[in-house]
Parts: C-alpha cells; structure tokens; sequence
C-alpha cells in the first residue's frame, strides 16, 4: 500500500508536444494505480519548453514549474530524473550528459540521438553508475528494449526482423489495401498524423535505422557506427510491383533486420518482400513488429502500436518505474562492459537472399533469354519469371523472382541488363526476406 509520508519521485521532463503531453495525461489519469505498484507517487516537478506562451494538450497543476532553462531540470536537487522528450541530437545531448553529470537518472525516447551519439552516453551513465533508458525510442508501446535486455539476456541472438517505422508501414498497407499511389499515401498519413511535415526520415528508413542500431546494441553487445549500415528507403516502390509481388504471395515491408551469421552481423533496412504466411506480412497500418530468435528460447513476435502519445508514453512511464524502483541496479545496455566494441559486419555485397527484380522491356523476341543468360552467367538461378501486363507504348512488364544469391550478383546482372537497349531505365530491385 502506498504510504503518502513517502516522498514522491520527481521528474522533469524536457519536451511538452506529443509523447511529453501524453506522459503527463498517463501520470494524472493513473496516479493511484502507479503509486499502488511502486509504493509511492510519482510526479512531475518541472517542465523545460522552448516557448512558454504555447497552448498545450493538458493542464498542467499549479506546482509545477515551466522554464525555458534548461538547467533548471538538472541544478535542481529535487529532480531525480529526467526525463527527455524534446528530439534533435546537440541539445538533447548536452541535457543528458549535464544530467548525467549531476548525478541524476535519465529517461529518453530519443532513437536519433542514441544510434549517433549513444556510445559517450552509455560510457557515462556507466561511469556515474546511473541509468540511461529509452524503452520508448524503438517501436513505440513495444517493449522489445526490455526483452533483449533482460529476458532473453541469456539467449545469443540469432536474428532481428522488424516493422520498426509506422509512417513506412501505414503508406504501404494504405497502396497495398487502397491501391493509393505513394504520394497519395504519404498525403494521408500526415493529415492523420502519422508522418511528419517532413516525413524524410521515415520514408527514406533512416528512422527505422536508428531504432536498429539500438537494438543491435542491445542484442549482440556491440556498436554499429550508423553511417555503416545499409539503409534504402520506400519512396521507389510504386503500384505495380505492390501488386505483381501480392499475385506471387507477398507483402512488401520496410525491414529492419540484422542475423548473426558466425560472429559477424548482416544487417540493413530495406523494402522486401514478405511472404503472406509470415505474420509481419499481416502487420497493417502504422503498427510495428518485432521478430526476434534466441537459440535457446525460439523465434518471439512483439507487435503493438509503434507510435503515439498516449502508447509511447506508456514505455517512458515503465522506464520511470523501473528507475524508480529501490535498490534498482542500472542495466542500461543489457551488458557490463563499457565502452562495448565495434560491430563487425558482413560486407553488404555477400548478403544472401531470393531477389524480386522488375524490369520494363520492348515487347520483342529475345529479351527474356537475354535477360535469363546473364543471370545464369552471374550464378542467379530463376524461381519464377512471368510477363505482366499487356504491351503500353511497346514496352512491358518481366518479373522475376531468384532463389538465394549474394547480392554482389544482383548488381552485376543489372549492370549488364542496364546497357542492354532493349531494356528501359529504371529497373526495380528488392530483397526477399
């Protein structure tokens, strides 16, 4: 039972938009069950915005203090933890090290900053022998940071696969299910709010990147410099090949993926082709999804709403409890040592997987069997190969799906097919999961 001579734990909290208005809506709505599960009150005693005549989404009480300074937050020694939902990477950096600094606890949403800068933070938060979470900064309400830190910290990891951007994800099942073109799309999701003005991080899949170098971290107890991470974004899938990939049974998904393939790691983000039998295929709308296998437990699906005041409130307040909680020893990155090494990776050119490649050709004898010989020339054996379409200004659509290749193969059967005159520029390559 929650004793009220206890004191509370104080937060302040960097960030009044979205996630930051949703974590106080969440601490009002369920004070009295929070207290019922940590013993005591949890509440908010500062709040750091950037412009203080702004309407808000919730009301804030009397005691609370609103600043524009942001070492109010971290010179009060009241405050025991931070909590930082403000975005951008040099000033949320500089909050949390001077946090850090102070001796104060440290909660954060914050994937940009964490997959580019994450390195010195966690070396200091193990310094100081504070905590630095970000349950929320991956995918939202789904708790996979805690999974690989602690649940499944006795499993080596064999594989990540994830729906790990709900933005992508939205656009992609509103071409699949409405046959909307990507501008379209993209249009509709930000009058829903679910893509920025400028969704640039999204729909290029630098967003979902940045959440997988954060699980990377957490799963294989390494680093993995962003700029060394194969990203490809959604904006060249186009109407045709969401529906020749759905005539061969597929879905086509922003992956985020990594396997571990002897001690060195494959890893990339990229639009693929999933099978509808596999359940990421089934995952709609702006949900996120994470497939993760331990050699001892198996594969374990997570999936949930991936963005969000109110769920992604709901990771920082768990994060805030964990925290909280007495005698809480911090694990930060599910491993002791720091700083953690660098990640070694499999260079991108022998990634290994069936291909999904679309290429506009003259409707005329002799280009299927051209086509067919490089590939053989190369080592890519064909799976499926199927005309599409009735002839459009002469040209038509060849579809081909490939068995397992290195994708160095790939590249050079496009390079061949690329100078065959025959064939229109533009051809359209992705990967099979």
């Amino acid at each position: 039972m929650n004793d009220a001579s206890i004191a509370p734990v104080r937060i302040g909290l960097a960030g009044l938009g979205t996630v930051g208005s949703g974590l106080v809506a969440v601490l009002q709505q369920n004070a009295d069950w929070i207290a019922a599960r940590l013993g005591r009150a949890v509440t908010v005693k500062t709040v750091l915005v950037r412009d203080l005549t702004k309407p808000r989404a919730v009301t804030l009480g009397p005691e609370v203090a609103i600043t524009t300074d942001a070492d109010a937050l971290v010179t009060d020694p009241d405050i025991d933890i931070v909590v930082e939902l403000m975005g951008g990477i040099d000033a949320a950096f500089a909050l949390i090290h001077k946090a850090l600094c102070a001796g104060k606890h440290v909660v954060t949403a914050n994937k940009a900053l964490l997959a580019k800068r994450g390195p010195e933070l966690f070396a200091l938060a193990a310094e100081k022998r504070l905590g630095l979470y970000y349950e929320a900064s991956c995918a939202g309400a789904v708790p996979i940071v805690e999974t690989l830190k602690s649940s499944l910290a006795g499993n080596r990891i064999k594989s990540i696969i994830g729906i790990l951007n709900g933005t992508a994800n939205y656009i992609l099942s509103s071409m699949s299910e409405k046959g909307l073109p990507f501008a379209e799309a993209l249009q509709k999701a930000q009058e829903l709010g679910y893509a920025e003005a400028d969704p640039t991080l999204d729909i290029q899949g630098y967003d979902a990147a940045h959440k997988l170098i954060v699980l990377i971290r957490l799963a294989y107890g390494c680093n993995l410099p962003l700029e060394r991470l194969p990203v490809e974004g959604i904006t060249g899938v186009g109407p045709d090949d969401i529906r020749f990939a759905r005539e061969f049974g597929y879905a086509i998904k922003l992956i985020g993926q990594v396997r571990d393939l002897g001690g060195r790691l494959a890893a990339g983000v990229w639009p693929m082709l999933v099978h509808e039998d596999f359940l990421l295929a089934s995952v709609k709308g702006a949900f996120n999804a994470v497939r993760v296998e331990g050699d001892a437990s198996g594969p374990i699906m997570l999936h949930g709403k991936g963005a969000g005041d109110l769920p992604t409130a709901s990771a920082v307040l768990a994060d805030i409890l964990a925290l909280a909680r007495q005698g809480m020893i911090p694990n930060n990155t599910g491993f002791l040592t720091e700083p953690l090494p660098e990640a070694e990776l499999v260079d991108p050119d022998d990634f290994v997987s069936p291909h999904y490649i679309h290429f506009t050709v003259k409707d005329q004898p002799g280009v299927m069997a051209a086509i067919s010989k490089s590939m053989g020339e190369h080592g890519v054996s064909i799976s499926q190969a199927v005309q599409k379409g009735v002839p459009e200004d002469g040209y038509v659509s060849i579809v081909f799906l490939t068995h397992e290749a290195p994708n160095r193969a790939i590249t050079a059967v496009l390079t061949d097919t690329d100078a065959m005159p025959f064939i229109k520029p533009g051809t359209v390559h992705f990967r099979v999961l």
